[in-house]
């Protein structure tokens, strides 16, 4: 069955060369593989931590937490993007972000065994740089909120 450009993820987009991360990369088998996707001017995606991600009993383990905001806020930099250059994800040249800064806030425990909401937002889109705010949702109260700042690949970090 052939996919819909609508039903397909910002980090199904990613070149081969370049999907490999643990957090989004879709050709890592051991990754997390996250799923971001634009609902209305905000970004979204959902993913429910197995049991080996915990911190203590019954919580989410605070690096897992923090590639969530970090993946998700990557591939909400490429959308952003295309969309501040006018053109569609399947457009060449690939656009490929990367995580200059990382600042993430544990706002309260994060429960373990429920799927997670994550949520993004597009605060600024500057040449090769973007920042894009994200938060976490369990059990319809915001638990972690992260800002990430990320930049275009560098050229010299792509495999030939």
């Amino acid at each position: 069955m052939q996919r819909r450009m609508s039903d397909l993820a910002f980090q199904d987009y990613y070149p081969d060369d370049v999907s490999h991360c643990y957090g989004c990369g879709r050709l890592n088998e051991h990754g997390i593989q996250l799923k971001s996707r634009w609902d209305g001017e905000e970004s979204v995606a959902y993913y429910t931590p197995k049991p080996y991600h915990t911190a203590v009993p019954g919580y989410v383990y605070g690096g897992m937490l923090a590639s969530l905001i970090d993946c998700h806020g990557t591939g909400t930099a490429a959308a952003a993007g295309y969309r501040a250059e006018g053109r569609t994800m399947d457009s060449q040249p690939p656009l490929r972000y990367v995580t200059a800064a990382l600042n993430v806030n544990y706002l309260r425990p994060t429960p373990l065994g429920d799927p997670l909401e994550v949520r993004g937002r597009v605060k600024e889109v500057k040449g090769r740089k973007v920042v894009v705010e994200a938060w976490i949702i369990a059990g319809g109260e915001v638990c972690v909120r992260g800002e990430v700042v990320a930049v275009q690949l560098p050229e010299a970090m792509r495999q030939s």
